[in-house]
């Protein structure tokens, strides 16, 4: 039997417990913390893993307090959660998995009431959906639109399911003061008096616990390296008391540069991954990955294609390159502008701010994505980088665009050309508009002025309402459509300038027309002051 699969107990770890110094106090002291906080009520406690050393400290802590305790006190669930974006470093997304089966395994083992629990985004919140299938931009600082779609919905969602549950939990962080001063700050504000808990900023009956927070990262190493000098010799150094192994983690973290890791984010007041190692491939909020560039230089160099899309999705969030790449309208159909200074003219098309991506684009990157992973998988990667759900729910969003609707439904098309081969693909025939639709629309809409799209999305309307008794509102909608801005920016804005002349002509004329019936209107007033003036000196001349 190996080393790893050898079954240890809380003996193995007593002398490292009592004699291994942590912020100052033994390991001892914060087992018993950990196991009087735990035996103090029926709470179940959730434990947020991100994969990085923090988060497996206190999954660590966890786990030796437990072992520690009675069988017959082992009576509350503890949910190990960890949140998959599904666009995951993959060496980092390998490593949580192995590390997730390994605890839970042993959790059975040893008969402790842990268990694993991944957590993904829905599917119309995920990276590739609103990326490639409604064109939002990639995110930046200014516009970090995943977060909260990919990161934090899900684990909310998963606390509110166990709050429904159990009514009240305790969710476990591995937050440490000196890693995060604003984190840190904010949970000493929500802190509850005469405990170690904290009410959690957004989720009502959840309450937080962060047993690690006075710790520094030699310590979180300290505890990562394990007991093996004060066990007996069957015990390894970096050994878990789940029988896994912390060596890969620490040679992640050696194989790059030093720059912290991905938390796992509860809410909006946990601080954001930045440059660390343990975030999103895809992550462009920084110009540079070195992160991943330091990967690749240390081994991992077959990510490297993975590196050169997302420097390719970067290079997108220039404000030069913009106008490139996305299109001139929002996803509303309308033009939107900047406000534009004293002396300016709002009809520059540097001033209009740009919508979502143009659907070339999309599809460009679409393809670009399922050849990457076609090749990595045929080199021996088992890797997914994009989901089947992810592409049906992409193409439902290209077939319904709401300025340049897939005409030619090319997605089905771009996945044959890469796979050989077709996925089940759902057919809408209701309302589904071809190429021969396209054409033959264009060529009435030319004949009479108007633009196909809109066409289009007023026979939509219709086949939509079809069938209803009451079609409330349908004559709002037919105007939002029309409303919308048809045609080249070239056109709109030719539209915009000649509707703005018209509404000065009409100020203007407006305007003249007030001032000439106030004028009147004070004729009036004088040929009336007048009229008394002189029936006054009647009076007076008749008096006298």
């Amino acid at each position: 039997m190996s080393t790893l699969q050898m079954v240890h107990d809380l003996d193995d770890y007593e002398d490292f417990i009592n004699l291994e110094s942590f912020a100052g106090r033994p390991l001892a002291d914060y087992v018993a913390e950990v196991q009087r906080t735990y035996c103090a009520d029926k709470r179940p406690w959730v434990i947020g893993y991100s994969g990085g050393k923090d988060s497996s400290a206190v999954v660590t802590l966890v786990y030796l307090a437990l072992l520690g305790l009675p069988p017959e006190q082992r009576t509350k669930q503890v949910f190990i959660v960890s949140s998959d974006t599904l666009v995951e470093t993959p060496v980092v997304v390998d490593l949580i998995i192995r590390t997730m089966n390994q605890i839970e395994a042993g959790a059975k083992r040893d008969g402790l009431p842990i268990t694993s629990h991944p957590v993904i985004p829905k599917t119309n919140e995920t990276f590739w959906v609103n990326l490639l299938g409604k064109g939002y931009p990639a995110p930046t600082r200014s516009f970090r639109w995943c977060t909260e779609r990919m990161k934090i919905n899900p684990v909310s969602d998963f606390i509110k399911d166990k709050v429904s549950q159990y009514e009240e939990v305790i969710v476990v962080l591995g937050s440490r003061s000196s890693e995060s001063a604003s984190r840190a700050q904010v949970i000493a504000k929500h802190k509850i008096d005469g405990t170690r808990l904290a009410r959690h900023t957004t989720l009502a009956n959840a309450f937080i616990y962060t047993p690690i927070d006075t710790w520094n990262v030699e310590d979180v190493w300290k505890l990562l390296r394990g007991a093996f000098k004060y066990a007996p010799d069957d015990i390894e150094e970096w050994e878990t008391p789940w029988a896994g192994n912390n060596r890969p983690l620490w040679t992640l973290y050696m194989d790059s540069s030093d720059q912290g890791e991905c938390p796992l984010v509860i809410d909006d007041s946990t601080p954001s991954c930045g440059n660390s190692r343990f975030g999103c491939w895809t992550c462009t909020v920084v110009t540079k990955d070195r992160a991943m560039e330091s990967l690749i230089k240390n081994g991992e160099d077959w990510m490297l294609p993975l590196l050169k899309f997302r420097d390719e999705l970067a290079k997108t969030t220039d404000p030069n390159q913009k106008s490139t790449y996305r299109n001139f309208k929002r996803r509303t159909g309308k033009v939107s502008y900047q406000y534009a200074k004293e002396g300016e003219d709002i009809t520059d098309e540097r001033k209009f701010v740009p919508g979502p991506y143009w659907l070339e684009y999309r599809q460009k990157w679409l393809r670009q994505l399922l050849s990457m992973e076609k090749e990595l998988n045929e080199k021996g990667h088992e890797i997914k980088l994009i989901t089947e759900k992810e592409l049906h729910a992409i193409r439902q969003q290209w077939l319904k665009d709401p300025n340049e609707p897939d005409w030619n439904d090319s997605l089905p098309q771009i996945y044959r050309d890469v796979y050989g081969q077709d996925l089940n693909w759902v057919i809408d025939d209701q309302s589904r508009f071809d190429a021969s639709d396209a054409e033959l629309l264009a060529q009435l809409s030319f004949h009479y002025d108007v633009k196909p799209e809109m066409v289009m999305k007023l026979i939509e309307l219709e086949i939509s309402l079809e069938g209803l008794s009451k079609r409330q509102g349908v004559f709002e909608k037919i105007g939002s459509i029309l409303k919308q801005d048809w045609g080249t920016l070239e056109e709109i804005q030719q539209k915009q300038a000649s509707l703005q002349k018209r509404n000065e002509r009409d100020i203007h004329q407006e305007t003249i027309e007030s001032i000439e019936i106030e004028m009147k209107k004070v004729q009036a007033q004088l040929a009336a002051a007048d009229q008394l003036s002189t029936l006054l000196d009647e009076v007076k001349h008749n008096d006298n």
